[in-house]
């Protein structure tokens, strides 16, 4: 919609654009036209100094469309080698203790290979030495224990009965956050932009109200229904009075030995309720809160 990649045959419909980016900066023309001339020989010179290693004219491309990309395929290419040679199933999940195969790196020229031993223990670093043969010759190698566990970051989900709580609408990752805890929004405001697929949506806010705190910040990435802020308007505050006020008399009532009741809104009156309920006795209320 910002016109990034170009803009499609009779504009953009209107004014479906202008409510979906809220402000942000547009693009008109090809987005192209205003970029400088790219010079491919000094591209290519820069990625062999690099990297280190010939790089071809294929690779020169995908720098020049994908930098971050290109330069992590070409990092990850100098460090493992020509890994496009491995069988598929070797390749992703690595193979079993005597299992024997051929790599074809080039034409006449074949590895064979056989996983004979995986040590026990781990070094300082992580690491497990294994031990084959290659081309009949004993080798080891010490490569990282990927079963090494990690700390896992579970992010909170967002609550579909609160308006204010506001969720991720898509997996993604947040590329800015235009929002502060503690300032006032107001209903359609943006807050939150996310990147998805190569797509861009802006998170607007559901209702009016103060942030009250923000779940997130800018490079996070996050799955979807990931709490992404809390907004606190006045029915939130109002419904938190009233639910604190009836948890107050219940436990009242319940340490009085009297039915647990709700208020009627009309009279008044306790509304008579069972004591309990599929036999639990729920007296333990007034321990709770």
């Amino acid at each position: 919609m910002q016109g990034y990649i170009g803009i499609p045959h009779g504009g953009f419909v209107e004014p479906l654009r202008s409510r979906i980016l809220k402000g942000l900066d547009r693009i008109e023309g090809r987005p192209g036209a205003s970029l400088p001339a790219l010079d491919f020989a000094k591209l290519k010179s820069d990625l062999e100094d690099k990297h280190g290693m010939a790089v071809s004219d294929l690779d020169v491309m995908s720098a020049a469309m994908y930098p971050k990309v290109c330069d992590d395929f070409l990092q990850f290419r100098n460090t493992y080698g020509p890994v496009d040679c491995l069988n598929t199933r070797i390749f992703l999940t690595g193979p079993k203790v005597a299992e024997e195969f051929e790599v074809n790196i080039e034409k006449g020229k074949t590895l064979h290979i056989k996983t004979l031993a995986v040590s026990e223990g781990k070094n300082s670093a992580g690491e497990r030495e294994v031990f084959f043969e290659l081309n009949g010759q004993l080798r080891s190698v010490f490569i990282r224990d990927k079963s090494v566990k990690e700390e896992v970051h579970i992010h909170p989900k967002a609550e579909k009965t609160k308006k204010g709580s506001v969720g991720a609408p898509m997996p993604g990752t947040v590329i800015d956050v235009k929002v502060q805890e503690g300032k006032k929004v107001k209903k359609g405001d943006a807050m939150i932009i996310l990147s998805a697929m190569k797509m861009e949506m802006v998170v607007q806010a559901p209702v009016s109200g103060t942030i009250k705190k923000v779940h997130v910040t800018k490079d996070m990435k996050i799955e979807g229904n990931d709490l992404l802020i809390e907004i606190e308007d006045k029915v939130d505050v109002i419904y938190s009075e009233k639910v604190h006020m009836q948890r107050k008399r219940n436990c009242i009532c319940a340490d009085r030995g009297l039915a647990i009741g709700n208020r009627s809104t009309d009279n008044e009156e306790i509304v008579p309720m069972t004591n309990k309920v599929f036999g639990l006795n729920f007296s333990f209320l007034c321990q709770v809160y």
